[in-house]
């Protein structure tokens, strides 16, 4: 073979190469995205067992009675979700950090977790800085972040949060009161949903780049607390100026949502936001 052949025979294989692996790229894109989809359904399976059984949903986070911690709504799925063994070592009556729920912040659950979304399986949730720093043994923080911040515990991460609403829920202690599906220490039912449930937002995508968050719960001094566990439809999806509590996803051009009638869609950032808010509200 001649160095001229050689050089025609290479750049045929890269241009080869570059026409298929976009194209391969995309595929396996559209294979996360259809497994992004399943879990949302599953969850939504979930979700309409749970209401079967008790005639409400769960509550979007519920205080431990110590009012230090509080349960995400993802804890009382967990039996619907084929991890009964997990939900016996939640202990809901003593606060998170406490040594028997360790198993549970230990805990990873793939199907709360978006496959498009490469990140670490837990983060460090730290102290609202305007809080009172908790010391540790010998009267110290033990770890604190770059702004002085001390750090609490690690957390399970998710990327499916429930629909607060339009509000945002970090905005007060405590938290407003929400329009959508989960709210603080508050339940609601799908005769709430006066838009109809095929019409109404109950879960969305977040990214751990936005905000980390968990199904699991947290601490009610952590920082941004309320958003760890909930999110709200305020400036559009994808937005690179949204408020941490806002949808996002990395899925090209939007992200899945879960309606209450349990169906999974693809919203796309384009939507329009008058329609984007009033599908995220119970009432009209």
């Amino acid at each position: 073979m001649t160095v001229l052949e050689l050089l025609v025979s290479i750049s045929i294989v890269v241009v080869l190469a570059a026409l298929t692996l976009p194209a391969l790229s995309a595929v396996r894109e559209s294979a996360r995205r259809i497994q992004c989809v399943e879990h949302l359904r599953r969850v939504g399976l979930a979700l309409h067992q749970h209401h079967s059984a008790t005639n409400r949903l769960p509550t979007g986070w519920a205080f431990d009675p110590s009012r230090r911690s509080a349960f995400g709504w993802c804890v009382p799925l967990l039996p619907h979700l084929e991890q009964n063994a997990l939900a016996e070592r939640v202990n809901h009556r003593l606060p998170l950090e406490h040594p028997s729920n360790g198993l549970a912040r230990q805990t990873i659950l793939e199907v709360m977790r978006c496959p498009s979304d490469i990140a670490q399986p837990f983060f460090q949730l730290f102290e609202e800085q305007d809080e009172k720093v908790t010391l540790g043994a010998g009267g110290a923080a033990e770890s604190r972040d770059g702004n002085g911040a001390a750090a609490l515990y690690d957390l399970p991460v998710a990327n499916y949060v429930g629909v607060f609403g339009t509000l945002d829920p970090d905005i007060s202690v405590p938290a407003p009161l929400g329009d959508g599906a989960f709210l603080e220490n508050r339940c609601t039912r799908f005769g709430d949903f006066q838009r109809g449930l095929s019409q109404t937002l109950v879960v969305g995508e977040r990214t751990m780049a936005q905000v980390p968050s968990t199904w699991l719960g947290v601490s009610l001094i952590g920082e941004d607390a309320a958003a760890r566990l909930v999110g709200a439809a305020l400036q559009g999806i994808n937005n690179p100026l949204a408020d941490e509590c806002d949808f996002s996803s990395r899925h090209p051009g939007g992200a899945n949502f879960l309606w209450a009638d349990g169906h999974v869609s693809f919203v796309t950032a384009q939507i329009d936001l008058s329609v984007y808010h009033q599908s995220a509200r119970l009432r009209r």
